[in-house]
């Protein structure tokens, strides 16, 4: 059975709290433009005219270390276009003093797999890899705690990368959630065998779980339970949600479970057989849905096939209106056939187009049979 569990900046960086929490607090603020950080930024190819438009403050600072920071980023292999990218869209990088970069480099290099890799990832996600040197302490904490979970170094650098408040904060936080995860997964009767898997799936799908309060999840998990659900559903709304049931909270899924039932006229057991098929139907507010539910009736197709397809209410109603125009100008007519060949993204649903259109192409005489002599 569940049951709920009590959930359990540094002072330098709380200085800086009206500017972006990468800015270093030994910067100081100046009215004039700090013409050596101009200079080197357009000897660097940056756009300075964009920096000075999104980020102007960062040019006011001093000491800056743009060439510092570029011969970094050289060293380890990103290109002169690559490094003006990385500075064009973080010049707050340039705050950061050589031995903080290189603290940097050697933090990411113990799970980044190669510098190739670390390259690729500071150019998607610099304001990940330039980070304050007050948060570094945090950062290693944690990166030994994932990898005694023994999530592979990819994985960690994922995590690192597309959620970066995961790891500047205290570990005890990520250890609190990781086995908030890891009992809702044993009490919901996930096999111990598989929980590293599983656990590993889920981060990667949803890496910000870890930033939700555990109690979150668990008062949804009971929610879920008292609206019916069984322990092997509940494990299998867990991991289909892909963690994403933590940015839930019962009121809204009240509201949107009523709504569904109503406008889909049917019973609590028919609901929960609906939400199985569509998990993401918990999160859509009622104005989303009523959109939709109505440019699908708009569109000629009933309730019963919307009962039937559910996952189709995932699409906006753009981009159905879409498909079914192009499905109708092959003849195919959404109002009679089965609504699975709109569902799923473009890829999917262009490989369904194509196989109407091959179906339309294909001769209807058969190629290997005989031909008929001439009387």
């Amino acid at each position: 059975m569940l049951r709920l569990i009590p959930a359990s900046l540094c002072l330098q960086c709380r200085r800086v709290t009206l500017l972006p929490i990468n800015l270093r607090p030994c910067v100081t603020l100046s009215t004039a433009e700090n013409q050596q950080t101009v200079e080197a930024l357009y000897d660097l190819s940056v756009d300075v005219q964009k920096v000075r438009k999104l980020k102007g403050w960062v040019l006011h600072q001093s000491p800056a270390y743009a060439k510092e920071v570029a011969d970094l980023l050289k060293d380890i292999g990103a290109s002169e276009p690559i490094i003006s990218r990385i500075l064009t869209a973080h010049p707050e990088a340039v705050l950061c003093n050589p031995a903080q970069t290189l603290a940097l480099k050697a933090l990411w290099m113990s799970v980044c797999p190669n510098q190739k890799e670390l390259v690729g990832i500071i150019e998607k996600f610099p304001a990940s890899f330039f980070t304050s040197s007050c948060h570094h302490d945090n950062q290693r904490s944690n990166i030994t705690y994932f990898q005694s979970l023994n999530l592979n170094k990819r994985i960690i650098t994922k995590l690192m990368a597309s959620a970066p408040q995961s790891f500047i904060r205290p570990v005890e936080q990520n250890e609190d959630m990781v086995r908030t995860l890891q009992r809702t997964y044993q009490e919901l009767g996930g096999e111990e065998a598989n929980m590293k898997l599983w656990l590993q799936k889920l981060l990667t799908q949803n890496p910000f779980v870890l930033l939700k309060p555990p109690q979150v999840l668990r008062q949804n998990m009971l929610f879920l339970r008292d609206k019916g659900f069984t322990t092997a559903e509940l494990l299998y709304l867990l991991s289909k949600l892909k963690g994403f049931v933590t940015d839930l909270n019962p009121d809204s899924m009240c509201h949107t479970l009523a709504y569904s039932q109503d406008t889909l006229g049917c019973s609590e057991a028919e609901l929960r057989d609906i939400i199985l098929s569509c998990p993401a139907l918990l999160y859509y507010q009622e104005d989303i849905l009523a959109e939709r539910f109505q440019g699908l009736l708009n569109a000629g197709i009933s309730m019963y096939q919307i009962t039937q397809t559910p996952t189709v209410l995932e699409l906006t109603t753009q981009i159905v209106n879409y498909r079914i125009q192009r499905l109708k100008s092959h003849g195919y007519d959404v109002r009679t056939a089965s609504l699975d060949v709109l569902n799923g993204t473009k890829k999917d649903f262009e490989m369904s187009y194509g196989k109407l259109q091959l179906r339309r192409e294909r001769p209807l005489f058969n190629p290997v049979a005989p031909l008929k002599g001439d009387d």
